[in-house]
């Protein structure tokens, strides 16, 4: 049996997270547990954010490619999660390769 990564440590299967945040694209490895907005931040972006909580929105991000499951979502209707807007803070990959983008 083998433990499950550190909350810091880049996840084994060599996932990647890429944000589009003020035109700018940025790459950085996946780390388990950690959120799409974590991720943002780790790679030197400063998306929006407020509540951190899901609670807000501010923090809201349309999928480009892959899957992310949201903790909580008390920001987003049924219809802005089918289009595939997520809370980053709240985000945490599902699939090794996610995109998102902040500017649509």
């Amino acid at each position: 049996m083998t433990a499950d990564p550190m909350p810091d440590q880049p996840t084994q299967g060599g996932g990647q997270v890429t944000i589009v945040f003020d035109r700018k694209k940025v790459s950085v490895p996946q780390v388990s547990n950690e959120t799409v907005l974590e991720s943002a931040r780790r790679a030197g972006l400063s998306p929006p954010f407020s509540c951190e909580a899901g609670n807000c929105g501010t923090c809201m991000a349309k999928i480009t490619e892959g899957r992310a499951t949201m903790r909580v979502n008390d920001a987003l209707d049924p219809d802005e999660v089918d289009e595939g807007y997520i809370l980053t803070c709240q985000a945490v990959p599902e699939t090794d390769t996610v995109s998102v983008t902040y500017d649509d």
